[in-house]
């Protein structure tokens, strides 16, 4: 089989693995201390995450698989689909997030919507090596963020920990298989030069930041301008979670 030329970006994977990393470390010091926030805050972040991961994960997947063309590839993407299916893992979400009392309402739905949008549509383009990028770096988050879900959980007087147990060990294999996968399909499938590397990365940061209560609202109040939530309470609206009813965006000010 005759390859394609990598990408000059690519031929190296370290620099792409340091900025994900680089990502992940922001993102992970940004999460606020569990025992800073109020109930109502931690059942938000545990829902917001449901109401993404429950429904979207395995379709998140199931692109980056359709997209690919590397022989080497698909076998990383289907052992990943399969564990996902064949241990219901959105059924052990869901029983995480039911035993910390963090179902997720309409409200959490609406919070994310905008961004998961924009995740679910890149991630429709099908471009092979940008959604194994996208995933890769998801499940390396993933591992970082397992044991602040479970903290959250736990403060919520939860003892169904089996979600975050089995992510927190699998998608450690799952991330490195991921990054295998990158560097196989950019050897025959590589982007277009112009193309960003990151817009997949950036839109799925995007959403992290809105599940965690990071993103700013845009909700234009009438009488004080950009309504600010500072630790959850909004300054024009009675709120519960840090969502602002105006427009259902989050808006906690590092």
């Amino acid at each position: 089989m005759t390859t394609s030329p990598v990408a000059p970006e690519l031929d190296n994977l370290a620099p792409i693995k340091r900025q994900i990393d680089s990502d992940i470390d922001s993102l992970v010091a940004a999460l606020p201390d569990p025992e800073d926030l109020t109930p109502e805050q931690r059942r938000g972040i545990i829902a917001r995450y449901s109401a993404v991961l429950e429904g979207n994960f395995i379709y998140w997947m199931t692109a980056a698989y359709l997209s690919v063309r590397s022989e080497e590839a698909r076998p990383i993407l289907i052992d990943n689909l399969r564990e996902e299916i064949a241990d219901c893992h959105p059924e052990m979400l869901r029983r995480f997030a039911v035993a910390a009392l963090a179902y997720p309402a309409e409200a959490d739905a609406m919070a994310v919507r905008d961004d998961l949008t924009k995740v679910r549509t890149f991630l429709g383009r099908l471009q092979g090596v940008q959604n194994v990028l996208t995933m890769g770096f998801f499940e390396s988050y993933i591992q970082r963020f397992m044991s602040y879900l479970a903290d959250l959980a736990v403060a919520q007087g939860s003892t169904d920990l089996e979600y975050t147990d089995v992510h927190g060990v699998c998608d450690i294999a799952h991330s490195e298989g991921l990054l295998k996968a990158l560097s196989a399909e950019a050897a025959i499938n590589p982007p277009d030069p112009a193309a960003d590397l990151f817009e997949g990365v950036n839109k799925l940061r995007a959403l992290i930041q809105t599940i965690n209560g990071n993103r700013h609202c845009e909700h234009t109040c009438g009488l004080s301008g950009s309504v600010a939530l500072h630790g959850g309470s909004c300054s024009r609206f009675p709120v519960r979670g840090a969502i602002c009813p105006g427009t259902v965006k989050l808006s906690v000010h590092p």
